[in-house]
């Protein structure tokens, strides 16, 4: 794609004025320049313990052919000047890799505790209905049907959108994608049309890079307000999550032995797993969850009630879940007799 219609309309981009170099054929994106290759656009990128500015040289070196930056530099290839390099990527890599979550239908799991596993419940779920479902989590990565490794929770925004057009192109349908607090603070899911949202609860963590819990809840919040979803799903057993449902238009609520749209009542939970009643809008049904732990009924639900709300089935997804999802990692039972 060529570099200015790559950056042509997009409110990061400071100037337009690419010169001679307007034209020029963008074959790849890097972020790190240990990753650049002839052709790549290369983003300067101010980090917390590095700054891409300073390795940009070395990137013109290796064949970078032009420079998002925020400042210039001269090195002798277009440069295109941005407020924020960060803040830059995620649009320009969306537009680079055609905009795939347009067609990818992305439920994203956010808060402090069960993001993986809801994130795996949602995977479980939609391919219960018939959906393909890719996964980029914690724990690992599914990508057309193929496990990746990871490296962060929520990978930059290049990376993400390349993901998601191998998913794609791999035949996923939708993602059920886990969504850090750092992630949203620093703009990696910028350009992502998320189909569904899902809070599950907010307590003390990240506090090193969030300072208070006023500026963590603010960065979770920014998934279901900047990016506005389709379908917002929220715990309101938690009271940030009664808060965040409270200014948010139609979220779905769901909740343990608490009045939701989705609710869990007479609980019983043992080490096979739990059983309990759910009452969902226009419906009813006994449940048996075989997933020990008051928490991941919660979870359970969140899943639910997100996927239902994407067209789900009930009783279709309800025998995917006595059926049992395993999560590596989380909670797993291990029967030693």
């Amino acid at each position: 794609m060529r570099l200015d219609e790559l950056t042509a309309g997009l409110a990061t981009v400071a100037t337009g004025d690419l010169g001679a170099g307007a034209d020029m054929e963008i074959t790849g994106l890097a972020y790190d320049s240990r990753t650049v290759r002839a052709g790549r656009l290369f983003f300067c990128v101010s980090g917390f313990r590095s700054d891409g500015h300073d390795f940009a040289a070395q990137a013109v070196a290796d064949g970078a052919a032009a420079l998002v930056v925020e400042r210039p530099l001269g090195l002798g290839v277009p440069e295109v000047l941005v407020a924020s390099a960060r803040a830059a990527m995620g649009p320009i890599a969306a537009r680079f890799f055609g905009d795939p979550t347009l067609e990818l239908r992305v439920v994203g799991v956010t808060g402090t505790n069960g993001k993986t596993t809801t994130a795996y419940l949602v995977k479980a779920l939609l391919e219960a209905a018939g959906e393909q479902c890719g996964l980029l989590g914690t724990v690992k990565s599914v990508v057309g049907g193929a496990d990746r490794a990871v490296t962060r929770t929520t990978p930059e925004a290049i990376d993400l959108q390349g993901d998601f057009r191998a998913m794609l192109e791999g035949g996923d349908r939708a993602c059920a994608m886990e969504v850090s607090s750092h992630a949203l603070e620093l703009g990696r899911t910028d350009a992502i049309h998320f189909a569904a949202a899902v809070f599950t609860d907010l307590t003390q963590d990240h506090l090193d890079f969030h300072d208070t819990m006023e500026g963590y809840f603010q960065a979770k919040r920014r998934l279901f307000v900047a990016h506005a979803p389709g379908v917002s799903v929220v715990n309101v057993g938690d009271p940030y999550g009664r808060r965040l449902a409270g200014e948010l238009d139609g979220a779905r609520t769901f909740a343990v032995e608490a009045p939701a749209d989705y609710s869990a009542t007479g609980l019983r939970c043992d080490f096979a797993g739990c059983s309990f009643v759910l009452s969902a809008p226009s419906a009813e049904r006994q449940v048996t969850l075989p997933m020990p732990g008051r928490f991941n009924v919660a979870n359970a639900l969140g899943a639910l009630a997100a996927v239902l709300e994407l067209g789900g089935e009930l009783d279709v997804l309800l025998a995917a879940l006595r059926a049992g999802v395993r999560v590596p990692a989380r909670f797993e039972p291990v029967d030693e007799g």
